[in-house]
């Protein structure tokens, strides 16, 4: 079991689909347990592989639901569909998310308010379940890992103006930065008991 470093936005992984995994071996479950403990370190209600710098089809999440979904997971070769998102303003308050590959910076954005997602777990099963509400917008945000889009390239003008300029400010946007959960200052100050609900 391994923390492995979260790459940060501007890594060539992250911009680019990712392939699908086709052994569903040890191998598989060593990174799935990494993936576990990485987004424990990093206090994450989700991780795609594609943030630890591994090009797979895979994300993890740690969200309570009301979908009866178990709060704790695994999908891998995941398909996501959503419902349309409404054409209003996203609420600065609730509707603002995080990413664990863009540090200690949050942004609201309109997300469907539904999913449906299918996949496979981690032995090769087949895997099938409705979300809601910020379950879906998780699923979503990390679907979109696996696609090769961060939710700052999913902002509106508005938005996507301010997430480029901070992106800017920190250095950003070129290969070589990451940092490590456990051993690296928390970029969403959980260590002062933040609330780390939307940080994805």
């Amino acid at each position: 079991m391994t923390v492995r470093p979260i790459v940060i936005t501007g890594e060539p992984v992250l911009h680019r689909r990712a392939e699908p995994v086709e052994k569903f071996d040890d191998d598989l479950r060593g990174l799935v347990t990494d993936m576990f403990e990485t987004m424990d370190a990093a206090h994450g209600v989700g991780l795609a592989a594609p943030q630890i710098g591994v090009g797979l089809r895979v994300f993890t999440w740690q969200m309570d639901n009301d979908d009866g979904v178990p709060a704790r997971g695994v999908i891998v070769n995941p398909y996501v569909t959503a419902t349309k998102p409404s054409v209003d303003e996203p609420d600065p308050h609730d509707e603002a998310e995080g990413c664990l590959s863009v540090p200690g910076e949050s942004f609201p954005l309109k997300r469907g308010d539904r999913a449906t997602v299918t996949g496979f777990d981690v032995d090769g099963g087949e895997l099938s379940f409705e979300a809601s509400g910020w379950f879906a917008r998780c699923m979503q945000h990390e679907y979109d890992h696996l696609n090769g889009f961060l939710y700052v390239d999913r902002l509106n003008d508005r938005w996507g103006k301010k997430a480029r300029k901070a992106v800017k400010n920190q250095g950003w946007g070129k290969p070589g930065f990451s940092w490590l959960p456990g051993v690296d200052p928390d970029p969403f100050g959980h260590d002062d008991d933040h609330d780390h609900e939307h940080d994805l």
